[in-house]
């Protein structure tokens, strides 16, 4: 029983005030009070002007994840679809506050409703399309006829210097460089909060217009890419990964254990390569032509990425002109696995979406390097 499934709600919240880049340092601090010696180099490659954080500028916390993604929920749930009517729950997140319970369960207790099926996805920004698409099977098979699927982040914690002071005083000690290695202070400046969430039904909306989903894919290459961006362990020059469980608490304050790191050789040399490979797998498989799309809604982590997907799309025989791209990146940063509903929240209520569109989102994950591809048409 395949039944097809809509996406007729979109919302998204973004916790404060747009924080600018020369406000950042005030709300993550310096490391033992020197200035970064990438932050410019980073901002002026990715672009971001604005982000927001879930944080003050004495770096106490305004909102957790469960927090956002309440929120969010709240926002989606108005006129006639109640948080109490939801039947199924999926949640997604890099960054959830608790090792235990699921995120899912952790915001199902914050709504209060009654008892329903919650269900959790975990990683990096693919957590929310692993999330949706447990939701979107679900619906398919007619298990449920609604379905909420929710994002939320919240890294400005993580990326807080005080996160960073042991590692930098180890460093000193031993006579070296007290700056933190480039593959963490990278991330510090790309990185953001806030949360945003999808009505899924098996109906389309009475009224307004709604996105009927004609196929996801997500496709997984760490069987030929070592890690890449990850946290809670050690990598050594093999490219091993020793776990958080294996090293002394002593050992998780000197090397900065739970921060998170990313190895930008890695990033540049497969991210846009991997992703060119998949979506020309499936311009194959589902006979399209991708310039018969409307909108194309690309998650960059940094505009530096742009130019590189655009080659990999003509390299492979595709090209989507620079008027069909919609990318919010920079006004909102990159919020990791909230980010390809933010974008599509903001093109949902910008006006310009008509009935047949269709409309390519490409979710890229750098971690161990998986992608998604959802294509959806506007009925």
């Amino acid at each position: 029983m395949n039944q097809k499934v809509y996406i007729t709600r979109v919302s998204k919240f973004f916790p404060n005030n747009p924080v600018t880049n020369e406000e950042m340092e005030d709300y993550l601090g310096e490391i033992k009070g020197l200035k970064s010696r990438s932050k410019s180099l980073i901002l002026y490659n990715n672009k971001i002007k604005t982000r927001y954080y879930a944080i003050d500028k004495e770096g106490k916390s305004t909102h957790s994840v469960t927090d956002m993604a309440v929120e969010a929920i709240r926002n989606l749930c108005t006129s006639g679809f109640e948080p109490a009517d939801i039947e199924l729950l999926t949640c997604g997140s890099a960054s959830p506050d608790l090792l235990m319970p699921a995120m899912s369960l952790m915001v199902h207790g914050r709504l209060g409703i009654k008892p329903i099926d919650a269900m959790t996805a975990t990683g990096s920004c693919n957590s929310s399309m692993w999330a949706l698409n447990y939701a979107w099977m679900s619906l398919m098979l007619g298990k449920y006829t609604n379905a909420v699927c929710v994002a939320s982040e919240k890294f400005s914690n993580w990326m807080q210097s005080k996160n960073f002071e042991e590692e930098s005083k180890h460093l000193e000690e031993l006579g070296k460089n007290p700056f933190i290695a480039f593959e963490k202070d990278f991330l510090r400046w790309m990185l953001s909060d806030g949360a945003s969430a999808v009505l899924l039904q098996n109906k389309p909306a009475e009224s307004g217009i709604s996105l009927g989903i004609e196929w996801l894919e997500i496709k997984s290459f760490a069987n030929e890419i070592e890690t890449c961006m990850y946290a809670g362990g050690i990598k050594d020059e093999s490219g091993e990964i020793t776990s958080w469980h294996d090293l002394t608490p002593a050992q998780w304050l000197e090397n900065s254990v739970f921060s998170l790191r990313q190895d930008t050789r890695l990033l540049q040399d497969n991210i846009t390569r991997l992703g060119g490979i998949f979506l020309k797998e499936l311009t194959e498989k589902y006979n399209f032509d991708v310039s018969g799309i409307d909108f194309f809604l690309p998650h960059l982590s940094s505009y530096f990425f742009k130019s590189r997907i655009q080659d990999s799309l003509k390299d492979n025989g595709m090209n989507i002109p620079d008027e069909k791209w919609f990318v919010n990146l920079d006004k909102i940063g990159n919020i990791a696995s909230a980010s390809g509903f933010a974008m599509l929240e903001e093109l949902f209520c910008s006006g310009r979406l008509k009935k047949g569109n269709r409309i390519l989102m490409m979710i890229p994950e750098s971690a161990r390097f998986s992608y998604t591809y959802l294509m959806l048409t506007v009925e």
